[in-house]
């Protein structure tokens, strides 16, 4: 079992930067690739970013490659989000998932979810 505990949500202009925190609990966190996802109101909940168990590589959908770095610290089983040149469109709730997955991306490959943070980005 893994639980899962997302911070460093808020409220930031467009343009600005936040970086978001996944504790994760247990022995295994070092074991699972992460992932982060985003739901926006009336929208289904989409992938953003994800990473190996071992760190040595990461994924990144479209909409934010380039503007947001995903990284692991398995010591710390903490995961982290750093999403740069905000945008008022990447307004959601972030959620961070654990899980042994063959598809990053595959939101049901994940077996492990936090609840949520607030990002909200005004214009």
């Amino acid at each position: 079992q893994v639980q899962l505990v997302e911070s460093g949500g808020g409220l930031v202009q467009a343009g600005g930067s936040l970086r978001l925190s996944c504790a994760g609990s247990g022995r295994t966190f070092s074991t699972y690739a992460m992932g982060w996802f985003r739901q926006a109101p009336g929208k289904e909940r989409e992938f953003v970013a994800a990473i190996p168990w071992n760190g040595g590589s990461t994924y990144y959908a479209n909409s934010v490659k380039g503007r947001f770095t995903i990284s692991r610290v398995n010591a710390k089983n903490t995961v982290y989000l750093q999403m740069n040149s905000l945008k008022p469109e990447d307004t959601a709730v972030y959620y961070c998932a654990a899980g042994r997955v063959h598809g990053v991306d595959i939101r049901s490959e994940y077996s492990y979810w936090g609840q949520g943070t607030q990002v909200t980005v005004s214009s």
